[in-house]
């Protein structure tokens, strides 16, 4: 199997897709009364959980490095705030925008009634949202085939528990996480349909903590150990973190998401009981967002990152992954029956 871990960077990909793009030409400023000014780079506002979550907004954060290196301009990124309200991200992404950022990247789907706002009195900006959908003439929504990269970590998590036991840890009860639990018991029971599957979702909303309290991930996980699952995987955010430690303490194994979480310096002391992470291009994404406005051909419209462009796979980082009988060619198995329609993920 080659390693897809390292994947395809998908500017090239979104670039060729017959998807609307607009041209936006001009300097960035609100309608009617903007401060005007020169243009300046990429902006993102950050999910629940910030920076140094070592999944989700640090991937977007990695597009963003990379931006700012390959184009020498200015950046900016600020983090979100405890108990915020969608006027908080409003005022946020108003700020970026009043301040001449183009693009201006709300990472996260709870980004989404505050970006259909200010999109709208600042039509001169490009505008992305991550992980929702978001109709403006200057938006460009980066959604993500999640569930295809989770049944390739539920195939894997077949494959490697010898109690016939796994788990599933999200973050928040919302659609998205739905998304990444569907596929992953799908994975996991087209694999081997004995093995049980224990889900649990640790907060309602998001505002009560669950992509953002590593001590909520951890006994959660810890709970799901006591009941013999042996492999945890979580789409938690921060929370994931917990996760993780508990399952290196209790020498089971975790499975990552968003990034690869066996290369992140803040969980080298676990990364052996790392196995495997779902992953997301995020910061690919990024890069291709802000890439076409440097370009002078803004992306707008939906854009899907899935196994079939490597915008979502399966890191193979952690050389134990290989030593798992049969998960290998499991993998690049499935892999091929996603990508040629043969095998249908659920999402929910």
């Amino acid at each position: 199997m080659r390693r897809i871990s390292r994947l395809t960077r998908v500017a090239v990909g979104v670039a060729s897709l017959a998807l609307a793009a607009t041209a936006c030409g001009g300097t960035s400023g609100e309608s009617g009364d903007g401060d005007g000014g020169d243009d300046k780079g990429l902006a993102i506002a950050y999910d629940v959980g910030g920076k140094g979550d070592q999944s989700f907004n640090d991937a977007a954060y990695a597009g963003l490095e990379k931006a700012k290196k390959e184009f020498g301009y200015e950046t900016a990124d600020i983090e979100p705030t405890d108990g915020e309200t969608n006027a908080d991200k409003e005022q946020r992404l108003t700020s970026l925008a009043r301040q001449g950022y183009n693009p201006v990247i709300g990472v996260g789907f709870a980004y989404g009634p505050a970006m259909k706002a200010v999109a709208a009195k600042y039509p001169d900006t490009t505008f992305g949202i991550v992980d929702s959908v978001v109709e403006g003439k200057n938006v460009a929504s980066l959604v993500f085939a999640e569930n295809e990269a989770s049944y390739l970590a539920g195939v894997v998590a077949a494959k490697a528990t010898k109690t016939k036991t796994v788990g599933f840890v999200g973050g928040v009860d919302v659609p998205l996480i739905h998304k990444f639990e569907a596929g992953y018991e799908q994975g996991v029971k087209d694999t081997d349909p004995k093995i049980k599957v224990i889900s649990q979702y640790l907060t309602q909303t998001a505002e009560e903590g669950g992509f953002s309290s590593p001590d909520k991930g951890k006994a959660a996980a810890e709970g799901q150990i006591e009941k013999k699952a042996d492999v945890v995987y979580a789409a938690a955010g921060l929370s994931g973190q917990g996760v993780i430690e508990a399952a290196a303490k209790a020498k089971v194994w975790a499975i990552g998401v968003d990034s690869d979480q066996y290369k992140q310096e803040a969980l080298a002391a676990y990364k052996d009981s790392i196995l495997t992470s779902a992953l997301k291009d995020i910061d690919g994404a990024v890069f291709a967002l802000a890439k076409s406005v440097e370009d002078g051909k803004p992306l707008t419209g939906t854009h899907t990152f899935d196994l079939k462009s490597d915008g979502v796979g399966l890191s193979d980082s952690n050389p134990k992954f290989a030593e798992v009988p049969g998960a290998t060619e499991a993998v690049a198995k499935a892999k091929a029956g996603i990508i040629d329609g043969s095998i249908k993920v659920k999402t929910e």
